[in-house]
């Protein structure tokens, strides 16, 4: 199944872990501690609100400096943080399918251009309305890992419920480890040799 398909199928859960696991693969642009979306986690799992943990890590973001080293590669690190930053501001403040059906589309979108602004071996030319139909031919290797990612946390929650969860948050562990090792190779090479 597509990656469209599953944002149009999943329940007001599955589109909450979806969102907030794009946000939380792209937090090493913002400067943010790893923990920082984990209370948000624990709203989905007991199905509590998650308002207040939100506004918390807005604010701990606002006082963040974004990762410096995710701008010094230049437009694109600046277009990248942006994004993320965008994910994290439209967070609605009520899970419900309706309020997060629209974030989490968009959160997918900006995670999925994160990833191909950020991947040495993009292509400028490739069709970013690609990636949700779910073929990755044609796709740069980081677009199509985050795009097997999104696709893993949907069928997660779509096949396990709550239950999922745990193996969403692995996945999107797994996905902020590898961005952040992007993001450090593109600050070693802006900084050139020697650096």
């Amino acid at each position: 199944m597509s990656l469209v398909q599953l944002i149009a199928q999943a329940d007001a859960r599955g589109l909450a872990a979806s969102g907030l696991a794009c946000m939380d693969r792209c937090l090493p642009l913002l400067g943010g501690d790893d923990e920082l979306l984990r209370p948000l986690w624990a709203s989905l799992a007991d199905g509590s609100d998650w308002g207040g943990s939100l506004e918390k890590a807005r604010a701990a973001l606002g006082s963040a400096q974004p990762a410096a080293d995710a701008g010094a590669a230049g437009p694109a690190g600046d277009e990248a943080v942006l994004l993320a930053r965008r994910m994290l501001d439209a967070a609605p403040a009520e899970h419900t399918a309706d309020a997060v059906r629209p974030w989490a589309d968009a959160c997918s979108a900006a995670s999925l251009r994160i990833h191909r602004l950020l991947d040495p071996a993009a292509d400028a030319t490739t069709d970013p309305g690609a990636a949700p139909s779910g073929d990755t031919a044609g796709l740069s290797p980081l677009v199509a890992a985050e795009l097997r990612r999104q696709t893993a946390v949907l069928e997660l929650l779509a096949g396990h419920g709550v239950n999922g969860l745990r193996g969403a948050l692995e996945v999107s562990v797994e996905g902020r480890r590898v961005l952040r090792a992007v993001v450090s190779r593109r600050a070693r090479g802006a900084a050139g040799p020697g650096a």
